[in-house]
């Protein structure tokens, strides 16, 4: 077989302002596209009907498509990265392997594995910064290490940034037959029934920037969970990249600085995760690792079913469970009350986000579930524990969000409390003062 370049999609499931693919469209190499569908990561799914699947084996066919347009071969394949590759190192004697980061721990891991195998049979491995703009050591503070506070991050993040960090990749205009290869005989793709999966849709808004009102109010709707519009609605697009992190960056520099601040955090969590991958699985303040979680099995199937009585918290996790998504006001009510009012492992809580998000990003799940439960590298005060009517009162005082999602709130069929905030306020700060004393 002749000499190809193999373009590995990720999170990156799009042509344009691609990065990885750029480069491999420029490496002088016939282009070959390529996703697998991971069976490390698939196989271990609780559910065969989950929408992020569908969504991506929507998007993986779309670009299959697209490259059959325009001349090329694109191959998908369900299996093991390692057994995939070496595979295909067998197939395409001296390929290179071109691909965009991933700052997760197994995705890591896997990449430092797979180049090995690469270089075993005579292929290079090459990996290309796209889904940030700052990653890995790129902002440290003076210590040499990552800030641990965001506003300092933040300042060194916007006083480094130039324009031509935000300035697309020319990958959509290389995208052409001559650049492309076009195999003999290619295996066909595999479907969600081929992989034991279910279709199951959820709705999805379109990955083009949004309308620019809408991010110019950004900051003054972000908080109003009972708008039809209260945020962007586009995490699920930088998350699997079907929207270059680039242009929404563009966009909010322009328009609001505030939506860009957000964005600002998704580099740092990403940041953090890539340097502390063990705070994916614990938490990242070891006097915080020994808390006596209460863990209440029957109290957190309450919190997962919307059923707590405490009615933007219900609204919330009641929208997650029946779309997928959950508005910001609503992750944090729902995110404080589990850890603080119930005192469960914030783990509980991210695994079940993990499961049920259309949109799940570890860095950002695990980054703010542990500020949220002040056990992270950035936290909130372990001592600040938000009051759940507080919030109800301050972010939907006509009750829009709530009646949507709780009709029968106000009526006898409606639980009372689960806790009372007052005594549940103490009892958290009581234990994670003397989980901190303890660890002295």
């Amino acid at each position: 077989m002749p000499k190809i370049a193999l373009f590995w999609h990720r999170r990156d499931l799009r042509q344009h302002d691609n990065a990885g693919l750029a480069a491999a469209l420029q490496s002088g190499l016939p282009v070959v596209p390529l996703f697998i569908y991971d069976r490390e990561i698939l196989d271990l799914l609780p559910s065969r009907r989950d929408a992020r699947v569908t969504f991506i084996q929507q998007q993986v066919e779309q670009l299959a498509r697209q490259t059959e347009q325009a001349g090329g071969t694109f191959l998908a394949v369900y299996g093991r990265p390692l057994e995939v590759f070496a595979e295909l190192a067998r197939q395409f004697e001296g390929a290179a392997v071109y691909t965009n980061e991933d700052y997760e721990p197994y995705a890591a891991e896997r990449d430092a594995v797979v180049a090995a195998v690469l270089q075993a049979h005579g292929a290079t491995f090459h990996s290309f910064k796209d889904q940030v703009i700052f990653a890995k050591n790129e902002l440290l503070g003076k210590s040499g290490k990552p800030s641990k506070v965001f506003g300092a991050y933040s300042k060194a993040w916007l006083a480094a940034l130039q324009d031509e960090q935000l300035a697309a990749f020319p990958s959509a205009g290389l995208f052409r037959a001559g650049n492309l290869a076009r195999l003999p005989a290619a295996p066909p793709r595999p479907t969600l029934a081929d992989m034991g999966f279910e279709e199951f849709e959820q709705f999805v808004p379109a990955a083009e920037l949004p309308e620019a009102a809408l991010v110019k109010n950004y900051h003054l709707t972000r908080d109003q969970p009972g708008l039809v519009n209260s945020s962007t609605r586009r995490s699920v697009h930088l998350r699997f990249g079907t929207l270059s992190v680039r242009e929404l960056m563009r966009q909010a520099r322009e328009l609001n600085p505030k939506l860009l601040n957000e964005l600002i955090w998704r580099d740092y969590f990403m940041m953090l995760l890539w340097h502390y991958p063990f705070t994916a699985i614990e938490s990242y303040d070891p006097r915080l690792r020994r808390v006596p979680y209460r863990n209440n099995e029957e109290e957190f199937r309450a919190w997962c079913e919307g059923r707590t009585g405490y009615p933007l918290v219900d609204a919330g996790m009641r929208e997650l469970n029946q779309t997928g998504y959950m508005p910001n006001r609503a992750r944090i009510a729902a995110a404080g009350f589990l850890v603080k009012h119930l005192l469960i492992d914030w783990r509980w809580g991210d695994q079940y986000f993990a499961d049920k998000l259309l949109d799940y990003d570890m860095s950002q799940n695990v980054g703010n579930w542990q500020w949220m439960a002040g056990t992270g590298a950035v936290a909130a005060p372990w001592f600040r524990v938000y009051s759940p009517q507080n919030q109800l009162d301050a972010y939907d005082p006509q009750l829009t969000y709530v009646k949507k999602w709780v009709p029968e709130f106000g009526t006898a069929a409606y639980p009372k409390p689960i806790v009372e905030h007052k005594f549940a306020r103490q009892r958290a700060i009581d234990t994670l003062r003397a989980a901190y004393r303890a660890a002295e």
